[in-house]
């Protein structure tokens, strides 16, 4: 079924270089055909923008600056164009050459939206609620410090995995699979599955490794009372909040999700053959 779109929100990164052209690009022709079009720019950090009433978000940039936009659309169900400018990017499949092709396929009912898991992470201290956050890549629990060891105890809803001794603690999402956990050795998931993945950062006890588990549960993390490093928690590695000694962070299913257009140019897994170059070579 054609989409019917008047409105549309330009999220463009103005620290990549080819990003201005391509907004007056899109708005020149985006215009030409009725439609509304908002511009919010930014370069470097930045608070989010009014979202209401769109019909569509085109984001420009890289990986990055989807995870932005996801965090203020999400809620809004609002679809998400990500044309990718940046050097490595799993989420943003569409290039800047495409993305007209890709709108008017995505306008005429050729391109769908996926739907991709998001994290609704809270924090309690003192049994009160002191934070909340959402995240499509990964709630990461760390160190402060440089080479610190921090002491969490990790449970789910009917069960206690256990005390964890390590860097940190990585709870990712199938999008975030390829980001920070994959770094950590985690496992690859396609990115619309139901489920979140558990890591822990260069564990001291090496039988601790990485699970999955289904989207459904709820992860608490308990940040154990003796620590010899500060601790802090980190949303899709740009929102960063001070934890304490016996604050709890819990990471649920969000209840909506993120609405990310899908390419139909490549696949999820020729985009990962492609970035990680499983073909072989020097690089591999």
């Amino acid at each position: 079924m054609p989409v019917d779109i008047r409105r549309v929100l330009l999220v463009a990164n103005y620290q990549k270089p080819e990003a201005e052209g391509l907004v007056e690009e899109m708005r020149s022709y985006l215009e030409g055909q009725g439609i509304t079009v908002v511009v919010f720019a930014f370069s470097g950090r930045t608070a989010a923008p009014e979202v209401d009433g769109f019909d569509l978000a085109i984001s420009l940039g890289g990986d990055g600056t989807v995870l932005f936009a996801s965090r203020f659309l999400s809620s809004r169900r609002t679809p998400i164009l990500a044309v990718n400018l940046g050097d490595f990017g799993f989420i943003t499949e569409i290039t800047k050459d495409e993305w007209r092709s890709a709108f008017e396929k995505f306008r005429a009912g050729g391109l769908a939206a996926g739907e991709r898991l998001v994290l609704a992470v809270e924090v309690y201290r003192d049994g009160a609620k002191v934070a909340e956050f959402i995240g499509l890549n990964d709630a990461v629990i760390a160190a402060a410090g440089i080479s610190k060891i921090v002491k969490l105890s990790v449970s789910l809803l009917e069960d206690k995995l256990g005390s964890y001794r390590a860097d940190g603690v990585i709870i990712a999402t199938p999008t975030g699979s390829t980001a920070y956990s994959a770094a950590a050795g985690g496992p690859i998931l396609h990115p619309e599955m139901e489920a979140m993945i558990i890591n822990p950062i260069c564990p001291f006890t090496l039988s601790h490794r990485p699970i999955v588990v289904h989207a459904q549960e709820h992860i608490t993390l308990a940040i154990e009372a003796e620590q010899r490093t500060g601790v802090i928690l980190t949303i899709d590695g740009q929102t960063v909040f001070s934890l304490e000694p016996t604050d709890e962070v819990r990471v649920f299913r969000y209840p909506e999700k993120a609405r990310i257009i899908r390419s139909d140019k490549r696949t999820f897994y020729e985009v990962l053959r492609s970035k990680l170059n499983w073909s072989g070579g020097p690089d591999a």
